[in-house]
């Protein structure tokens, strides 16, 4: 609807706020008149007509041209994309912005994440994430980015950062910053969707191969990470049966596929990572050694705090607990890790598993202190009041 939009008025922020209004409108009018047929066809006419009347109304329509039309814009295939949300996202992932915002005006304006969310996905602050946005929004402006698909001799150059923001996407679904849900299956299937797109269209690109793998081997333990009665399960304690044996199959094809190609980059390694856990037949069974010889070429490749931290993590599992303290520890004035709980929630797990009560205790406190999702609170305070004891 909001690709719709922007297509038809040329301007991103007049999108945004007509496309809430259509569905303002709809809230009053729906209840007298019912619902009608095609309701998403109904909101993007409601949304465009507004966004048309609006822009009659600027006496300097001539002086500010539409910022995201193209002339003579045909609907259908264009490049092969042949579906409005990967249109958009090229849009938003133009060369003339940053690769920081690029990803994130991609998750504000495609999918609709709230500017806290984003800034999560981010690990920044809010007012940092509001100004990036803003900034955004005036380069495509300034540079009158269009709204079109990149050619085919583009889309090398370009892809990187959509799976960048494919992955935030997925991620984001996959541990939800804050609310009462620990899943969100919406952004999950939008992450999905969209790796599958790019995959038909780059059938060739070991990296969009590599990402959807990636995607595939981890979601498919999403129906096991939660108990009957909503509690958080670690891998520890999951229900193997319960993990999607296909979406796991179809994964491993896509980076077998991938590593075929070319060299193990980035998504190659995380989806190897995720497929030694799906291949392990049980907890005691996984080959920590193998996973943390994939961290350590993880991490020359692409040096994160987070792979840092999940590598200690890695190393804690296969060495014990003081041995993964001691790879924490230098993490601790990590600035990007600041605002993060899972170096907080880590080191607590390390330490109860020593007998330091008090300690532990201290750092469940520090990461409830940075946690905002309900589900992952009550596990934290589980493991509080365990210590605690």
């Amino acid at each position: 609807m909001l690709a719709t939009t922007a297509q038809a008025c040329g301007d991103l922020d007049l999108a945004e706020e007509s496309a809430q209004e259509a569905f303002a409108q709809a809230l009053v009018v729906w209840p007298r008149t019912g619902v009608p047929d095609r309701p998403g066809a109904w909101l993007t006419q409601v949304a465009r007509n507004r966004a048309r009347d609006e822009l009659r109304r600027r006496s300097a329509l001539r002086r500010r041209l539409p910022l995201l039309v193209t002339d003579g814009f045909a609907v259908g295939p264009e490049a092969g994309l042949d579906d409005d949300r990967l249109r958009l996202i090229f849009t938003c992932c133009h060369p003339a912005l940053s690769r920081e915002a690029q990803a994130a005006l991609t998750l504000r304006l495609v999918c609709g994440l709230s500017t806290p969310e984003v800034a999560r996905a981010f690990l920044v602050s809010e007012p940092t994430m509001a100004a990036r946005l803003t900034r955004a929004k005036k380069k495509i402006a300034t540079a009158r980015i269009p709204y079109r698909a990149p050619s085919p001799d583009q889309l090398g150059e370009r892809v990187g950062v959509v799976l960048e923001v494919v992955q935030l996407i997925f991620t984001t679904g996959h541990t939800s910053p804050d609310g009462p849900r620990l899943l969100r299956h919406d952004l999950l299937d939008r992450a999905l969707d969209l790796g599958r797109l790019l995959h038909l269209l780059m059938p060739g690109d070991a990296a969009v191969s590599a990402s959807l793998a990636l995607m595939l081997l981890v979601s498919a333990r999403s129906s096991a990470r939660l108990s009957p009665s909503g509690r958080l399960l670690l891998l520890s304690e999951q229900d193997r049966s319960q993990w999607d044996t296909a979406s796991i199959e179809q994964g491993i094809a896509l980076l077998v596929e991938s590593l075929r190609r070319d060299a193990p980059g980035r998504y190659a390694l995380q989806a190897a990572i995720a497929a030694v856990h799906a291949e392990a037949p049980s907890w005691p069974s996984t080959d920590w050694s193998e996973i943390v010889r994939l961290y350590d070429l993880l991490l020359a490749q692409w040096p994160s705090p987070v792979v840092a931290l999940n590598r200690a993590v890695a190393l804690g599992m296969r060495d014990g607990a003081v041995v993964g303290l001691s790879a924490l520890e230098p993490l601790s004035t990590e600035p990007a890790l600041a605002t993060y709980p899972y170096l907080s929630a880590s080191r607590a797990d390390f330490l109860r598993q020593l007998g330091r009560w008090t300690e532990a205790a201290s750092a469940y406190e520090e990461a409830l202190a940075l946690t905002s999702n309900d589900v992952e609170r009550d596990f934290l305070l589980s493991r509080l009041a365990s210590v605690r004891r």
